[in-house]
């Protein structure tokens, strides 16, 4: 498959400085220099992405995502390495950029469609389906200085759009936008998708990402740490945001992490009472989460997100979700969850365990992939994942 962007050992700097010359002397006995040192936003950054693919870019606050998009926009020039776009470029990186406050929404969309090469009468032509897209109809002729953030983004993501690129670069901006409004960019992005049309979306919102994006890079501190599977990667990433717990057994797998406020002992899977590891599709499971809590915390969440041996999530759920209230856990126990049942056709699933606060920010233990079994399905040819229910008929 070709490239759509080529990116071959990119490196960017900016100065930082440390002090201002605030008089003519002490400018002219330093040679009208102030004292700085370089630093490197990016560095040696390498990787492919292929036409038509959706490919997120995350990491943490500094870390070089929105330099590196910059670059690719044209907006920055790499100081190290080469990089290459093939194909008609369009960007979304930042609130109103290339927006004129006084103007009003119907001016600013032809001063941004300029901007982004496209000509007066090729902005007529899709001036309708731009101020539809962006629902603001009753707003476009009103200044954008009277917008608020998110009508700001709604104007600026309709234009960008509708230019139809073959490459359209994302900096944040989706999830700014209401529900509504972000379903309608997740249809758009998929309809880019299928167009055959290549995304690049740098996000904290790490659902979007795993959601939408077939690989992802993963950037720390300027350097390429994590390059694969938006699952894998995601989760790579979220296990080496928080604090990792001590394993107890040397046979334990999986990604483990939190606070250790309260922590998961044990995770049993049990058919007819017994504890196993092999289901029949249909057959009832019980999902038995130990845990301790040795201080007690309130309001506790139990999470379980059963995944596909080849990284497909199945399903997910917890006890907030289901409407169950912990209100305190104290000591050791367990929390059982009943599937009467389970719906799974032939294959080999991962189940995560999840320990957490009510807000589900704060992970007191989460487990990744922390037990594997077996589903075999009898009397049933069905294909895929699910087992569904349904009956043919004729008329």
């Amino acid at each position: 498959m070709s490239s759509a962007i080529s990116i071959e050992n990119v490196s960017k700097k900016f100065r930082l400085y440390h002090e201002k010359n605030q008089y003519l002397k002490t400018t002219l006995l330093r040679g009208g220099r102030s004292r700085y040192e370089d630093f490197w936003a990016v560095q040696d950054v390498s990787f492919e992405i292929p036409v038509g693919s959706t490919f997120g870019i995350i990491g943490s606050n500094g870390s070089g995502k929105s330099t590196l998009l910059k670059c690719l926009a044209g907006i920055l020039t790499p100081d190290k390495g080469t990089l290459t776009v093939n194909g008609r470029l369009s960007a979304l990186l930042e609130l109103g950029a290339g927006f004129h406050p006084e103007l009003s929404g119907r001016e600013n969309i032809f001063l941004n469609g300029a901007i982004l090469g496209m000509t007066q009468k090729e902005i007529a032509l899709r001036l309708d389906d731009i101020v539809e897209f962006s629902g603001l109809d009753h707003f476009i002729d009103t200044p954008v200085k009277n917008y608020s953030s998110g009508m700001v983004v709604r104007l600026g993501f309709s234009i960008a759009a509708n230019v139809e690129p073959e490459i359209l670069l994302i900096d944040e901006v989706l999830a700014v936008g209401d529900a509504e409004f972000q379903q309608r960019c997740y249809e758009k992005i998929e309809r880019f998708r299928q167009d055959g049309r290549t995304i690049v979306l740098v996000s904290h919102g790490l659902s979007q990402i795993e959601q939408i994006c077939d690989t992802v890079a993963w950037l720390e501190k300027s350097h390429l740490k994590e390059l694969g599977s938006s699952f894998e990667v995601v989760q790579k990433y979220n296990g080496a945001s928080h604090h990792a717990i001590q394993r107890d057994e040397e046979d334990e797998i999986g990604d483990r992490w939190g606070t250790g406020e309260a922590t998961i002992t044990k995770v049993e899977l049990i058919k007819s009472g017994e504890a196993t590891s092999l289901f029949t599709t249909n057959e009832a499971m019980k999902i038995r989460v130990h845990y301790d809590a040795p201080t007690g915390i309130n309001d506790a969440v139990v999470g379980i997100r059963i995944t596909h041996l080849h990284g497909m999530n199945v399903w997910g759920t917890n006890t907030k979700r289901k409407g169950t209230r912990i209100p305190r856990l104290e000591g050791k126990g367990f929390v059982d969850l009943d599937i009467p049942q389970l719906r799974l056709l032939e294959g080999t699933y991962d189940l995560t365990i999840a320990l957490s606060d009510t807000a589900e920010v704060n992970a007191y233990d989460h487990w990744e992939k922390r037990v594997r079994f077996d589903v075999h399905q009898v009397d049933t040819f069905d294909e895929g994942v699910a087992a569904l229910d349904g009956n043919w008929s004729v008329k």
